[in-house]
């Protein structure tokens, strides 16, 4: 008996050291930066000063005040997570099931360069997106379209406004495949073989029916974690519009989002207070998302 007690001593204090690095870091790098950023928004602080309380000042004037992010910034934003969110997460799906289909060898090649773009997003935007899309003629976009007689000059494609959204969303589409798509592709491939043999037994059809009723809810803990990563990577880099075109914010705030807007006013500005509570609003978006999308892939028993 008292070697038993023992022993289950030991394996409760297991628990707790193994989980206890993960939450020391959960706590310092996650939560502390969150309280901290909550604390800021009610103040005025610009870096070197003692905060000074504003109460609810801040959020009064990012909601009524502030013309640039009432009228670029939050529909820049919505724009570009309604689209770059649902499209993005549609082609992860679409791409994981697509390469399901064929054998293993092709399927790792592919998967590989499917994923490699969401590593290397910021260099390769700094370097090929940019010599894409220069504005004088040897920028391929310009150079292909003037050979083709569509333009007569170049385009500066970078400092229009029209053009800059469209980059932008162009640009995160194509490194979007990150780990959503891996978790997407893992799902699809662990789905037993004998539920596509019982759903057409059972009156299945076709592929959109077997993807509809068989695949889907198959691998719905792989759709949520897609779905919450394509939100986060959704909202997180909307800071592509500054790399692009080099300045923040960009030309007549085309590309500007409550990204870049947090950076704007956090580093350089340095009103850090206005700039957490650009932040906090945008944390409660992400939550608010976040929900919809656990209500619609969670099971019932996740749901709070």
């Amino acid at each position: 008996m008292e070697r038993q007690k023992r022993k289950t001593k030991k394996l409760d204090l297991s628990i707790p050291v193994l989980l206890g690095p993960y939450v020391i870091l959960f706590l310092f790098f996650i939560v502390l930066p969150i309280v901290i950023a909550v604390i800021l928004s009610f103040t005025y602080f610009n870096t070197v000063e003692t905060p000074e309380f504003t109460g609810l000042g801040n959020y009064i004037a990012v909601l009524t005040q502030d013309e640039v992010f009432l009228k670029n910034v939050l529909p820049n934003t919505i724009k570009f997570s309604l689209i770059v969110g649902p499209v993005g997460y549609a082609l992860q799906f679409l791409l994981a099931w697509a390469l399901a289909q064929i054998q293993k060898a092709p399927r790792t090649i592919l998967a590989l360069i499917f994923y490699s773009p969401s590593m290397t997003i910021g260099v390769a935007t700094a370097v090929i997106w940019k010599t894409i899309f220069s504005g004088d003629q040897y920028g391929y976009a310009n150079f292909i379209l003037m050979r083709l007689n569509l333009i007569d000059k170049p385009v500066q494609w970078l400092q229009q406004a029209d053009y800059i959204l469209p980059i932008m969303i162009l640009v995160t589409l194509w490194g979007s495949m990150g780990v959503g798509f891996l978790a997407m592709l893992s799902g699809v491939m662990n789905i037993d073989a004998e539920l596509y043999e019982a759903g057409y037994i059972d009156g299945i059809k076709n592929r959109f029916q077997e993807i509809l009723y068989i695949t889907i809810p198959s691998m719905k803990p792989q759709m949520l974690f897609g779905a919450v990563m394509a939100i986060v990577t959704t909202f997180s880099t909307g800071k592509v519009g500054v790399d692009l075109t080099g300045v923040n914010p960009t030309p007549q705030y085309a590309g500007s989002t409550m990204v870049t807007h947090i950076e704007d006013y956090g580093f350089l500005q340095y009103d850090m207070g206005y700039a957490a509570a650009v932040s906090v609003i945008l944390l409660l978006i992400i939550y608010l998302v976040s929900r919809v999308a656990t209500k619609l892939f969670g099971e019932k028993e996740d749901e709070v």
